[in-house]
């Protein structure tokens, strides 16, 4: 599963940051998945607390918050937020758009119980 090896990787980053500011815990974690970034959120999900079990964030609460796909028309200029799968403007229907969202994957913020 694409989304378990993405969640061991994050409990590492997530281990490292915790023990440079001498971290007890992760408490919380706010990551940002773009609709396009190929990360199926209820997978993702599902991973994370096996990815995490017996490190800081064991028992550390995943928020995870959802963007849209952002593209511009290199036709009309428009910007809008079309299907994942379907990435054509809306306002005109072209298929030549530029992705300028929806690819992310990032921390936002992390908690920590510090000493």
């Amino acid at each position: 599963m694409h989304e378990l090896s993405l969640a061991q990787g994050l409990v590492e980053q997530l281990e490292q940051a915790a023990s440079m500011q001498n971290a007890l815990r992760i408490d919380r974690i706010v990551l940002v998945i773009g609709k396009y970034s190929g990360v199926e959120r209820d997978a993702f999900e599902f991973a994370f607390p096996f990815a995490a079990e017996g490190t800081l964030a064991e028992n550390a609460v995943l928020e995870i918050e959802e963007l849209p796909v952002e593209v511009e028309c290199c036709q009309c200029k428009a910007v809008s937020h079309p299907e994942p799968t379907f990435l054509l403007c809306r306002a005109c229907g072209s298929n030549e758009v530029k992705l300028m969202g929806g690819r992310e994957f990032l921390v936002r913020s992390i908690e920590l119980e510090i000493p």
